[in-house]
């Protein structure tokens, strides 16, 4: 594999970085049902003429002809036979690449065509016009992980667990939870009407968000009343290794007693970000392996520069949507035994994706290698199993509770 030659970004995310799509789509499908007619009525004759394309006049290379061969009789029997005409020919072959990437055995590659790409890419820079809401692309229906706090998504009522199955009337059962979430995304000030799937709640129900522009912070942090630093990452995101430094420089001048990272819900995103938090607390040695299918690796290791390598305690935070990039982190952290992991089994992905641009302004998102930790462990469909476990539970949400957290103040108070 050529890997130096391709134009890419690296990620480690659901999608662009997963759950931190503020601003979601919503979209879940029907099934569809492929009728044939009778064997007395024959099909009508194309009412309109329209070219055909001869499989050998098509550009397609000659030693893949045969193969395609289908494809371009399928493409002369919709333009021939089609009730309405003119097709989008952008419309098809956006469709017939995404059923391509579809086809791989493996849920993370996928197909963003150019509108969609454009989504993404202003999602990742931190800032978009949405709802604000963090969300799980990787269910079979897109599902509220919480709304963000003051966004139009808390103002109208959403919660945990609701699952989208209709944008503005249009069912989404069934659609990729990943671009659904797209479909939500729009200009500040125009609303959407989301129907929702509630738990407890026996009918379907429709609730409509205006839109604003939302600005995610990708790193927060402040001080704690009892002397320790807490800091928060929500994604991966292209600022987010600058971030951390400039606010773990500012708490560290205030000799905290320790420090308690936060990766809860946090679903991944850049590799590179990723190798940038870990080595603000590993000062050397591998942070992760990228393994590839014939069996190569590549080593990437810690950067030298970081503010809190030495015995400060350290804990991290996780949980079921702690995904990619997040479990990098965290697995680094607990292989070195730098700190302890609190929470609950994490997501468990451990592949990496190439975000490929391709010439029609869309983004082919491929998985191309498996990762391992530093002692070379795959977290893939297994997560990472914290050094203590400890639930929240949605009534302790509710009330305001937060176990997980006092257990992170109490190990570095009680040592």
């Amino acid at each position: 594999m050529e890997k130096k030659s391709l134009t890419r970004v690296v990620l480690l995310g659901f999608l662009v970085f997963g759950l931190v799509l503020g601003a979601f789509g919503g979209g879940l499908a029907a099934g569809y049902f492929l009728l044939k007619p009778p064997a007395s009525a024959p099909i009508a004759a194309p009412t309109s003429s329209v070219p055909t394309v001869d499989v050998q006049d098509s550009g397609t290379p000659e030693e893949l002809q045969a193969q395609f061969a289908s494809f371009w009789e399928a493409w002369n029997i919709v333009h021939q036979y089609y009730f309405t005409q003119p097709l989008d020919d952008a419309a098809l072959v956006n469709g017939a690449i995404e059923g391509m990437v579809d086809a791989l055995p493996d849920k993370h590659s996928s197909y963003m065509d150019p509108q969609e790409t454009m989504d993404a890419e202003m999602v990742m820079s931190g800032q978009y016009d949405g709802i604000g809401a963090y969300v799980d692309t990787d269910a079979e229906l897109l599902t509220v992980v919480r709304p963000m706090e003051g966004s139009p998504a808390e103002a109208a009522g959403l919660k945990a667990g609701d699952q989208i199955i209709a944008v503005d009337g249009e069912d989404v059962i069934g659609m990729d939870a990943a671009l659904v979430r797209l479909k939500v995304l729009g200009p500040a000030g125009m609303d959407v009407t989301l129907t929702i799937l509630r738990p407890g709640v026996d009918e379907p129900f429709d609730v409509t968000i205006t839109r604003a522009h939302i600005v995610i912070p990708s790193v927060e942090g402040k001080m704690l009343d009892n002397g320790i630093a807490y800091i928060t990452v929500a994604v991966f995101g292209e600022t987010t290794g600058n971030e951390l430094h400039t606010i773990l420089g500012d708490l560290m001048q205030q000799d905290p007693k320790g420090i308690i990272l936060d990766l809860r819900y946090n679903t991944g995103g850049y590799t590179t970000s990723a190798v940038q938090v870990a080595s603000e607390f590993i000062g050397e040695g591998v942070i992760w392996y990228e393994v590839y299918g014939d069996g190569t690796q590549q080593e990437n290791r810690a950067l030298q520069g970081g503010l809190a390598t030495g015995d400060i305690p350290l804990v991290v935070l996780v949980n079921q949507y702690s995904a990619s990039a997040s479990e990098l982190v965290a697995g680094a952290i607990q292989d070195y035994g730098r700190g302890q992991l609190v929470g609950v089994t994490t997501y468990g992905k451990g592949t990496v994706q190439y975000l490929v641009p391709i010439s029609n302004g869309g983004t082919v998102r491929v998985t191309v290698a498996r990762w391992l930790t530093p002692n070379g462990r795959t977290i893939h469909e297994i997560g990472l199993t914290p050094d203590l476990v400890v639930e929240n539970t949605p009534e302790q949400e509710e009330a305001g509770l937060d176990p997980q957290l006092d257990a992170a103040v109490d190990l570095i108070l009680n040592p």
